[in-house]
């Protein structure tokens, strides 16, 4: 891991090397462990981790006046001192113009500047401290320095809605942390702490003009093009040069860097024969500049470069897309390798591994990904997130009918209903996106609270069914029809409170709101996906998730974005701009089916380890599932039934997360008493008083609840007059006829544990969760 971390402190302090912010009895000074210091007292900066020289930048106007960046930035010296003059008169969109992925720091007098970046996969943390604000690229960190403890209502938002922002707002796993949303940046004014957004803000109330689609392509080109340029003309670096033990018997230098799982020298990049990794790879390979295996080392030296392509053999379905890879290998600048994997690299296959800064579902197939990264070169393109700015949200359909241009619905409806084989799929379709469009986001993300307390999971199936589930302002994750009652009611409240907060809404068109969710949360996950899957001496790099790429990507009209095919027809596109014409037949076709087979297949497969992993779990502990109810579902899943697989990851990562989290030891700083680290208390059990508006009663058997527990007022604000709850009397909604623990929003009896299941009779002296009465 890799990351910056500051503070910016309401007194000045006189500015020295390694004082940084003085605390305790004995004046020990705190600083990150194995740190470097890029600028002192009294805000000071540093960065931590295994950074290389050319990834860390300082420029200085004078010894006020300086900007840090941090990562692969494209810009010169003298274009980061324009953008520093710039952003000490308050234009921070110019930090964030640059090519490449990195983050920029602003020191100007007092005041601090960290901007984050479009897609969320270079986030920005910050908690309150000392008096001042401390911000940091990871959440640990700052967990680690105020002895955070877990953030439950988090957790249980991250798997009931973790596409909706306002589940989870702005909130981390560690309760006291607070994430900056994507295009915003941090502003620190000797301690005091502002959030600002650096993106024009387009009108809802007039249709944005229309872009030129070729003008529009020709844009995305340009700054892929220029996103690739930026790793090209960086340094090569050769892993582990100063480690090297020396010769072994029988092993040249390859042999020894593959046997200390070291990646090749050079640039390389994923093959999978889709389009996304293909146009990375032939923009690399075609562009001029030094090769992409460094000279003298390997067999393939002075080769352009190193493509990827990664062989299931436990699973098939890829024939077409390895076919594919193989005629793009053909390419004379490429040197190809081929990884095959078995039954040890399907998910949930091997579940060890390092502890990431929060937890994402791509923790299960980490190591998956690590077996063909381990063959990769120590800079190394992937072209994830190329879906998710490329590709239409269905939710586009409701911003094509807000902008009055119902004509470009044709083709995209066409499909479906041609998928579907239904004539009832157009007018499906088109009154789904109509709804949408007329309902308000207020609405729609109380309908979410609605389903999570209604427990309404069900949804159609296939392409027209998830589209169709799709277009809504916000809708439940896969993994909430597994957790408690407790746990959707807390996620419920968090709804609610979004809705009253000012201002709520978010100043977009649906489709384009639910496109940027889903972006920040692909991002985050393959933030976890880097730490978690991280090869030594290796960096991954994902242009299409840089700022200027997305914002290129962001610029197409509407109308071409929801085309069927509009990904590979834009790629297409790209490439013959580049000069590269001759493409292999299928290229673009989509391929879906085979990961969702390898999931299920390593579920079956590796079916004793899980029911293993939810013997006991963390998750139970923290209120969130019951075990039985989980393990159930994995043996389902296991056998075949039609059950959320996402779901299933999510649910597995996090106990997974949790389990890691707990068993660590260290600290991320040095110079605090004891030795302060974040949750350092573990997890005590929750179940039944971690949530809001929640209480315990014991059913007496004569219609009336015995308080055990003092509630509060309930989520919806009723305060009822009496402990009973029986049938609606006590309940502050008339006419309703709920049974024992119930809520009259809900209309569900909690019962036992605290699980949230279908209303039955409660049994004498048995302990009931009451989530909506309070009692007075």
């Amino acid at each position: 891991m890799r990351w910056l971390v500051g503070w910016s402190s309401t007194t000045a302090v006189a500015a020295g090397i390694g004082s940084a912010g003085a605390t305790g009895s004995d004046g020990e000074t705190v600083h990150p462990v194995g740190s470097q210091l890029l600028w002192g007292d009294p805000d000071p900066l540093w960065a931590v981790g295994d950074w290389r020289p050319d990834e860390v930048r300082v420029v200085k106007a004078d010894p006020q006046t300086r900007i840090a960046v941090l990562g692969t930035c494209g810009a010169s010296d003298e274009q980061l001192r324009l953008g520093l003059f710039a952003a000490r008169g308050g234009a921070l969109r110019h930090l964030t113009a640059w090519s490449g992925s990195y983050t920029a720091v602003v020191q100007v007098g007092r005041r601090v500047m960290v901007c984050g970046d479009l897609a969320g996969a270079r986030p920005v943390f910050y908690t309150p401290w000392a008096g001042g604000t401390a911000y940091a690229t990871a959440a640990l960190p700052l967990a680690d320095l105020i002895e955070a403890n877990l953030d439950f209502g988090h957790l249980a938002a991250l798997l009931a809605a973790p596409d909706v922002p306002a589940a989870l707002h702005d909130s981390t796993p560690y309760d006291g942390v607070r994430r900056i949303p994507p295009g915003h940046a941090l502003i620190l004014r000797t301690g005091a702490r502002e959030i600002a957004g650096y993106e024009p803000v387009a009108s809802l109330a007039v249709a944005a003009p229309t872009a030129d689609p070729d003008s529009a392509v020709d844009a995305v080109r340009d700054a892929l093009v220029e996103a690739v340029r930026a790793r090209l003309s960086a340094p090569r670096h050769v892993p582990g040069a100063d480690i090297d033990p020396g010769p072994v018997p029988g092993m040249g230098p390859a042999e020894r860097r593959a046997a200390r799982g070291m990646p090749v020298p050079g640039i390389g990049a994923d093959l999978s024969g889709g389009p996304a990794s293909g146009t990375l790879a032939l923009l690399a390979a075609g562009l001029p500049g030094m090769p992409g295996t460094v000279l003298g080392h390997g067999t393939g030296a002075g080769e352009r470069l190193l493509a990827v392509t990664f062989n299931d053999l436990a699973v098939g379905g890829r024939e077409a897309e390895l076919e594919r890879a193989g005629t793009l290998a053909a390419n004379p600048r490429l040197h190809h390798v081929v990884v095959a994997g078995g039954e040890e690299t399907l998910p949930y296959a091997d579940l060890d591994g390092p502890l990431t800064d929060e937890p994402g579902p791509s923790l299960v197939t980490a190591a998956r990904h690590r077996a063909r990264l381990a063959s990769g070169s120590a800079d190394h393109f992937t072209g994830y997130g190329a879906r998710q700015v490329l590709d239409a949200h269905p939710a586009r359909l409701a911003d094509l009918l807000m902008d009055r241009k119902r004509r470009h619905l044709v083709r995209p409806v066409a499909a479906l209903a041609k998928a579907d084989g239904s004539v009832l799929v157009p007018a499906r379709v088109y009154g789904a996106a109509r709804k949408l469009a007329r309902t308000p986001y207020r609405t729609g993300v109380e309908t979410l609270a609605a389903r999570l307390m209604d427990r309404r999971f069900d949804e159609p199936g296939g392409a027209v069914g998830a589209s169709l589930a799709a277009l809504t302002w916000a809708r439940p994750g896969p993994a909430a029809r597994w957790l408690t009652g407790e746990a959707l009611a807390e996620v419920s409240v968090r709804l609610q409170a979004a809705t009253s907060r000012n201002g709520v809404g978010p100043g977009q068109r649906p489709g384009d709101y639910r496109a940027r969710a889903a972006l920040a949360r692909h991002s985050s996950d393959l933030r976890v996906l880097e730490q978690a899957a991280e090869i030594r001496f290796q960096r991954l790099h994902a242009p299409f998730l840089d700022n200027q790429v997305v914002r290129a990507c962001r610029a197409l009209p509407e109308a071409l974005r929801v085309q069927p095919g509009a990904r590979a027809a834009i790629l297409r596109t790209v490439l013959e701009g580049a000069g590269v014409a001759d493409l292999p037949p299928g290229w673009g076709a989509p391929s879906h089916a085979s990961a969702a087979v390898a999931a299920r297949t390593g579920l079956r497969v590796s079916a004793d380890s899980l029911m293993t992993l939810f013997g006991t779990p963390l998750l139970a502990q923290a209120g969130l599932v019951e075990a039985r109810v989980v393990r159930k579902a994995l043996r389902a899943a296991a056998e075949g039934e039609p059950l959320p697989l996402d779901g299933l990851a999510d649910l597995v990562s996090l106990e997974l997360w949790l389990r890691r989290l707990l068993a660590r030891r260290g600290t991320c700083w040095t110079g605090t008493p004891a030795r302060q680290r974040a949750v350092p208390a573990g997890i005590k059990p929750q179940r039944g008083r971690w949530g809001r508006g929640q209480g315990f009663g014991r059913f007496r058997g004569d219609g009336e609840v015995e308080r055990l527990l003092q509630p509060v007022t309930c989520w919806r604000g009723f305060r009822c007059v009496s402990a009973s709850g029986v049938r609606g009397r006590g309940c502050a909604v008339p006419g309703s006829r709920l049974p024992v623990g119930g809520c009259a929003r809900a209309r569900t009896a909690f019962r036992g544990a605290g699980s949230g299941v279908s209303a039955r009779p409660a049994f004498e002296g048995e302990v009931v969760p009451s989530l909506a009465p309070a009692y007075p």
